[in-house]
């Protein structure tokens, strides 16, 4: 088992998280997110959100345009 995949994943699944619990209090730009996340010291970059964002769009999660 590859220790750094797993603690890659975790830290992924924990971004999900995260960025659900933010967008069920409302509407916010991408900026916002990551904004609100690096205040909580989550440490996210665009690249790494929009991927997220628009796998969470194609589940039917969250919409966007």
């Amino acid at each position: 088992m590859n220790v750094d995949n797993v603690k890659s994943q975790m830290r992924k699944g924990m971004l999900e998280y995260c960025v659900l619990l933010l967008l069920g209090e409302g509407e916010f730009y991408a900026s916002d997110i990551i904004a609100r996340l690096r205040k909580a010291n989550l440490l996210v970059v665009e690249g790494t959100l929009y991927p997220l964002l628009t796998r969470l769009k194609k589940e039917g999660m969250v919409n966007y345009q």
